[in-house]
């Protein structure tokens, strides 16, 4: 199903966004996710109901939509002087963070839409993430440290820690994240793989 771009620039259309999100978000956190309506997201929000449907579709893709919201970083990561603790820093926030009811319900609400690879939230999840890595490796070249490739950490870190936290039985732990991390750095210096 096709949406119209749900990110505008200014004015009207940003403020019944951020208005919409509130609502949302307020009553996530006052009834809990299943007793969310669109009509009672308008009511809060102040706007009609098929304002909602006109913009989002249905109460998954306004779901999926905050929750890509809220899954942006809303600070660097730390740098601890070294890529590998700038990596373990990450994992362990990222982990923190997701692992709650709250992170579990936003990753939940962005793999509902069913929309991967189509340009969608999934894939927007995926640019904040990357930025973040290409945030730590750009760093780390500054600093001097031997470069490494965004898609050897993508492949080799970021995307084992998601299917541990979404598929797994538990979370990857601290020692796993830190072995990871350490096939990544061994790759230093290789060309990744094209398929």
């Amino acid at each position: 199903m096709n949406h119209p771009t749900r990110l505008r620039p200014g004015g009207r259309s940003a403020r019944v966004q951020e208005a919409v999100h509130s609502a949302t978000i307020e009553l996530t956190e006052l009834h809990g996710r299943d007793a969310l309506t669109v009509p009672l997201i308008a009511a809060r929000a102040g706007v009609t109901p098929s304002t909602i449907y006109r913009r989002w579709g249905d109460l998954a893709d306004l779901l999926a939509d905050v929750s890509v919201q809220r899954f942006r970083p809303d600070t660097e990561p730390t740098d601890t002087g070294t890529l590998r603790g700038d990596l373990r820093a990450w994992a362990e926030q990222f982990q923190e963070e997701m692992s709650s009811d709250i992170g579990r319900g936003i990753l939940s609400d962005v793999l509902s839409t069913g929309q991967f690879g189509s340009g969608t939230s999934a894939c927007q999840c995926a640019v904040f993430t990357a930025s973040q890595i290409e945030l730590m490796l750009e760093r780390a070249r500054m600093r001097g440290e031997p470069s490494l490739s965004a898609d050897i950490v993508m492949d080799g870190f970021v995307a084992p820690l998601f299917y541990r936290l979404l598929f797994g039985p538990e979370p990857a732990d601290a020692a796993r994240a830190a072995r990871w991390i350490e096939d990544c750095i061994a790759q230093i210096g290789t060309t990744p793989r094209v398929d």
